[in-house]
């Protein structure tokens, strides 16, 4: 039994963050950035001071962060009825999720299909600083094909996926992403010239597939698409890869308008909008 004169006062105030938390961990202000826009989301407007008594915090506070998100437009203000709604941006980061998550379930038949019409091994793959990411594989039954677990992370520039969506960016992108990760060599093949990757993406961009010639690894090639969002921005790529002496160049002309397809069949599926052809610039 515990001592009636032993006890621990009860302590004011937000309860202590738990170690898995620490605010060595947490950044403060974004923290409470996040809980004001979650609190707005489970409502159909606040006023500032619903906000501020929601979320336990003075209105100045509340008011400097909401301040900061309509800045980022994140969040919404009414003049008319002094209301905070959720934002337009707030949307965007949602739907990129739900793009996401969607899209390994919206490949897998178009992926499965182009296995069965090319006899080839195909990838899904997204961008992730400045790498290619693969996340989903449709192998062929072929003795020798290509493997990539999922999350295996690549070269942007020796890559189809990856050079098909460099060719969709700017050339202000694409220099940020050399200037960060380089051109490597890889095989005697390898785009390792700015000029030789920008001359390849120019090409790309205009018949909409790209070709690994054996750039990444000698004997194994690859040809590829890219997929859209429902803002016509590039968010993953489709490819089939597989050795050179079962792609040789008639084949891999006639696989590309092929590939192109299964990517516009998954774009669509994900909502998304193939954008027209323009220059790269």
């Amino acid at each position: 039994m515990n001592n009636a004169n032993d006890k621990t006062p009860r302590k004011r105030g937000r309860p202590r963050i738990q170690k898995s938390e620490s605010s060595g961990q947490v950044v403060q202000a974004l923290d409470r950035g996040l809980t004001v826009l979650r609190a707005l989301s489970k409502s159909n407007g606040m006023t500032l001071s619903d906000v501020a008594l929601q979320v336990g915090m003075p209105a100045s506070t509340a008011h400097r962060i909401l301040i900061t998100l309509q800045k980022y437009q994140f969040v919404e203000h009414e003049e008319n009825t002094q209301q905070w709604t959720v934002g337009i941006e707030a949307f965007r980061v949602g739907s990129a999720y739900l793009e996401r998550t969607n899209l390994v379930d919206a490949a897998r038949q178009p992926m499965r299909e182009l296995t069965a019409t090319t006899g080839e091994t195909a990838n899904l793959a997204i961008t992730d600083n400045g790498d290619v990411v693969f996340i989903s594989q449709v192998e062929s039954h072929n003795a020798i094909r290509a493997f990539f677990r999922p999350g295996t992370r690549g070269p942007m520039h020796a890559s189809g996926i990856g050079k098909m969506l460099l060719s969709c960016m700017t050339r202000n992108d694409v220099e940020t992403i050399l200037q960060l990760k380089g051109l490597e060599e890889f095989t005697p093949r390898t785009l390792s010239t700015p000029r030789k990757l920008f001359d390849d993406l120019t090409i790309t961009r205009a018949r909409g597939w790209s070709f690994d010639d054996e750039e990444r690894y000698l004997g194994m090639r690859c040809v590829a698409s890219a997929i859209f969002n429902s803002y016509g921005e590039p968010v993953a790529g489709v490819s089939i890869s597989g050795p050179t002496v079962r792609l040789p160049d008639a084949s891999v002309y006639e696989m590309g308008p092929k590939i192109q397809r299964c990517a516009a069949t998954i774009t669509e599926k994900i909502g998304g909008v193939v954008p027209e052809t323009s220059d790269f610039t």
